[in-house]
């Protein structure tokens, strides 16, 4: 066995997780403290002892978020093995595959987090406890914070709740919260500076923070600004990506996967077959009709081995800039009063890459618009075949081709640039008073978000000018240029592309006013300790709006369609909470505790709803805590699921229709009538085209209700008192926590896989009409409308282990074990026989790409001695398999760190040096993923990536 099989099997066995003992659920029983000393702890809004958290609550501090080399706190968040990945920077999707239908667009360049596989859009994501606007991406309204925009210097800790707390927080809180605690006070000046880049010379990284605190007898002001700087790393650069499938060498490889819209163009013209050129020409082609691909013709018939690949032409990494500033302050105002005020800025640039416009024209281009009815007139000085290729619309003769397609490289490549602006502001007052003998809390509070997105396009086509273009020569008057589309190659010149080309620019925009009151404190004292309630009141606007291009609006574009949307809602919330500590400090019972809350809302667009939840702590004796808890939750429609316009995302779905070697269309008579009835010609002659993706279009819904959720949890704590008597550890723990999750009612289109079985097997009339076909059989789209129609269960472990030493004279060592075993995740949704239930656990999908291991960990060795300190952390990701049983091989990674903190310099600077992926190994190969070979929200970037960073404090 191997040093790297060995440590893989340790970090396994004892199931792991991130980021060193900061990340341990800080549950020890120890005495509750003075009253001085109870704060709001995530999970609760109730003050108590931070160090007797009662829910399963992970904290990452700035040590452990400095200990991964990592500059976006999405990438470390996205490490929880509680976690699902989600969007980051390692995505490269944009508007080359459209947006995802829930009216929420793609989110390109920005970063979510998405926990036990639910989706981002029900993880709550708060700042200091209260909400922060969500981000916009420029092609829709998203329902998720953006992790980007927030400063990472502003960070004091990040607090994740693993567990659903609509009672506690509202909605969107299904699978958890996290809380972004920010700093609150500092002295003096803290600057570092890390740049970091992948050992084959790509991905440089960036990354330069500052701040400063003033200190006062009554007022405290810390202010900072953080400048990040992300290059790419494209898939040219690296082995796994060279071919759309994994290990494949060529487009005439039988798996396919290559494009059929090339540079030197396909034309589908009459009987003539499917032709491309022998070579690219200056001017017009030869064409023979009495022998097409003969001599006497540049045409030859086309084959899988002229398609085009455009694997090389992505991003691995996605390019960023990410700078901004923020200020933090609280003044006393009296003994008992004070007023706070936080304030940020951010800008984030980013960019999304795709391969050269596959420009498609003609009936069976399936675009939906005005490049299928676009006919290339005889007089068109380009046109070689001596006759106007009609497209059959109203007044000309009956369509006599089918398709022209065309990879316009002298276009460049598609680029999506994003400019993100992000500013929030939150003012509040907070004080205490006594009843009595007793202590009472209140806080009121304002946050006024803003998030405003543009994004460039270049590449696209104008298809109105392009219809001109190609159309009668006595029509292409004034700035316009005969276009040709027939040459090849080099054949479209600067000044045709100057007139057909354009650059596509779009915004959308977010906002966010939330009011909120807050009263807590204790009632009465109990056997077990005082009854602590705590009740509120919130009152939240948001808005957004998303306007797409006018020419894309005007459907005269030639990539993703999009309509404007723009919509928003109020919400009045109030909720209360209350602890009732039974029993303390006797006999089997150290503590008996039980815990309630209820939260009702009221929705401007989707009505009333109540959630409630209850929990019990029981100590049996001091070193062992036992909880359990159930609770029901909520979340309410986002903007873009209600008001979202008609959006389109394609997706990698195979047509039963299609004559090919065991498809449906052959093995069943039944298909075959049926393809036929929805406009699948009856010769059998279509054939979906190579690298074929279903267009899905899917448009928002008011009739919408909220999604319901109930959670039961069971867990407990153990930290052995003996382990700190003893001398053996200064910390020792053990944690376990069983979670069981369903969500019913889930807001979801009915998938496009779904429609097209329902109609080719059932001839389902309300499937079939929601099916759209060009004259040649060619799927233009297929029509979803978002339902509260499906049902998510998931089930799982999560186990956490730390340990830490006494110091001692070769130093001190801490050991932090974390995993998560997921035992079920499955959705249940409509099918063509009813209701079809699909379990993804041990499974990797590839639209959306998320795979679901059967296990998850991350584990921490750490030591400390005098000025040096060292870390490794391993990571490990079960198999997983894709639905054709192909396997994605469990992966391991390594990550090692050595800090140098010198005492003759009164440990004011410190010098780290780290290497991510150590072990140098690549991501499972995956042929069914969207990303370039792999799974992006799963796996990381090839390549070790090594860094240096310089930190600096008075």
């Amino acid at each position: 066995m191997t040093v790297r099989s060995m440590l893989a099997c340790g970090v396994t066995l004892a199931a792991l997780m991130q980021t060193g003992n900061a990340l341990a659920q800080s549950t020890s029983p120890v005495a509750v403290p003075d009253e001085a000393e109870a704060i709001i702890v995530t999970g609760s809004r109730i003050r108590q002892d931070p160090l007797s958290q009662r829910a399963p609550v992970v904290t990452l501090d700035t040590a452990s978020l400095q200990r991964t080399g990592i500059s976006s706190i999405a990438d470390i968040l996205q490490r929880l093995p509680s976690s699902a990945g989600g969007l980051n920077t390692r995505v490269n999707n944009s508007g080359n595959i459209g947006n995802p239908p829930d009216g929420g667009g793609v989110g390109a360049g920005s970063a979510e987090i998405n926990l036990r596989y639910l989706g981002s859009k029900r993880t709550l994501v708060l700042v200091d406890g209260l909400r922060f606007v969500n981000g916009s991406s420029a092609s829709g309204i998203p329902a998720n914070v953006d992790l980007n925009t927030i400063p990472a210097n502003m960070i004091e800790r990040i607090e994740v709740l693993q567990s659903g707390q609509s009672p506690l927080y509202g909605s969107d809180a299904i699978s958890g919260v996290v809380n972004i605690i920010t700093r609150q006070q500092q002295e003096g000046l803290q600057v570092s500076g890390q740049f970091g880049t992948f050992r084959q010379g790509d991905g440089h990284t960036q990354d330069y923070q500052a701040s400063y605190g003033i200190q006062g007898p009554t007022t405290s002001i810390v202010f900072g600004g953080s400048y990040v700087k992300q290059d790419e790393v494209r898939t040219a650069d690296r082995d796994t990506s060279q071919f759309p499938n994994p290990g494949q060498t060529s487009c005439a490889d039988p798996i396919g996967g290559c494009s059929s819209a090339i540079p030197n163009g396909r034309v589908t013209v009459g009987n003539f077959g499917n032709l491309t050129l022998k070579a690219p020409v200056s001017g017009r082609p030869r064409f023979d009709p009495l022998n097409p691909t003969g001599p006497n013709s540049d045409f030859k018939s086309f084959t899988s081995a002229d398609a085009f690949n455009f694997a090389p032409f992505n991003y691995f990494l996605t390019p960023s800039e990410r700078y901004g500033a923020w200020i933090s302050a609280k003044q006393e105002l009296t003994d008992t009063i004070n007023f706070r005020v936080k304030a940020l800025w951010n800008r984030r640039n980013s960019q999304n890459q795709a391969a050269f416009l596959p420009l498609f024209v003609g009936p069976d281009a399936g675009n939906g618009n005005l490049l299928d009815i676009i006919s290339v007139d005889a007089t068109n000085p380009f046109n070689p075949f001596g006759f106007t290729l009609s497209a059959g619309k109203p007044g000309e003769a009956p369509a006599n081709y089918s398709t022209i397609r065309r990879r316009l490289v002298e276009a460049g490549q598609r680029t999506y640039t994003q400019n993100v602006d992000t500013m929030s502001l939150t003012m509040g007052l907070d004080g205490s008073f006594n009843v009595g003998a007793r202590k009472w809390y209140w806080d009121a509070n304002a946050v006024f978000g803003y998030n405003n997105a543009r994004q460039l396009f270049t590449g696209n086509v104008n298809a109105q000018k392009l219809a001109q273009a190609l159309g009668p020569v006595a029509n292409c008057t004034g700035e316009c240029v005969p276009f040709n589309i027939f040459g090849g190659v080099g054949s479209v010149t600067p000044a045709m592309l100057a007139f057909v080309g354009f650059d596509e620019r779009s915004r959308s925009s977010q906002s966010l006013n939330d009011y909120t009151a807050n009263l807590s404190g204790d009632l009465f004292d109990l056997p077990g300790g005082a009854v602590g309630f705590a009740v509120g009141y919130e009152h939240r606007v948001q808005r957004g709006s998303f306007d797409p291009d006018p020419i894309i609006t005007a459907g005269l574009g030639s990539d993703i369609p999009a309509q404007p949307s723009r919509g928003g809602f109020n919400s009045d919330e109030v909720y209360g909470e209350i602890r009732i500590p039974l029993l303390k400090d006797v006999p089997f019972f150290q503590l008996l505790e039980v815990d309630g809350a209820v939260r009702h809302v009221n929705y401007s667009t989707s009505g009333s709803n109540t959630t409630y939840t209850g929990s019990a702590q029981w100590k049996p004796f001091s070193d062992l805590l036992l909880r359990g808890s159930y609770a029901t939750g909520f979340r309410a429609p986002a903007i873009g699921e209600l008001f979202g316009a008609a959006s389109r995302s394609d997706a990698p779905i195979d047509d039963p229709c299609t004559n090919v070697p065991g498809s449906p269309y052959q093995t069943s008579a039944t298909v075959r009538a049926n393809c036929t009835a929805n406009g699948v010609p009856a010769n059998g002659s279509y054939q979906e085209p190579l690298g074929g993706q279903v267009s899905i279009t899917t448009g928002g819904n008011l009739a919408l209700m909220p999604e319901t959720s109930r959670t039961l949890l069971f867990g407990g704590v153990y930290a052995p008192a003996w382990a700190r008597e003893s001398g053996f550890a200064s910390n020792l723990s053990l944690e376990v926590n069983y979670y069981d999750i369903k969500v019913e009612g889930a807001i979801a289109p009915i998938g496009a896989d779904i429609t097209l079985a329902r109609c080719v097997n059932t001839a389902d009339p309300l499937s079939c009409n929601s099916i759209s076909r060009s004259p040649g059989g060619n799927i233009i789209r297929v029509n979803g409308l978002l339902q509260n129609i499906g049902e998510i269960t998931t089930r799982g472990l999560d186990v956490t282990f730390n340990y830490r030493s006494q110091a001692t004279s070769a130093g001190t060592f801490g050991l932090s074990l974390n995993g998560n075993f997921l035992f079920d995740y499955s959705e249940t949704v409509p099918s063509s026989t009813g209701f079809t239930t699909t379990s993804y656990e041990g499974v990797t999908r590839g639209f959306p790409d998320q795979s679901y291991p059967k296990f998850k960990g991350t584990g921490v060795v750490d030591w400390t001695i005098g000025d040096i300190g060292a870390s490794f952390t391993g990571r490990y990701i079960k198999a997983v398999r894709e639905f054709d049983n192909r396997q994605l091989d469990g992966t391991f990674y390594g990550d090692v760190q050595v800090v140098y903190t010198p005492s003759f310099l009164d440990r004011r600077m410190a010098f780290a040096i780290g290497v991510n992926n150590v072990f140098n190994q690549d991501p499972p190969a995956c042929f069914s993923c969207t990303g370039p070979n792999y799974d992006p929200t799963t796996y990381d970037v090839p390549g070790q990536f090594g860094y240096l960073r310089i930190s600096y404090k008075m």
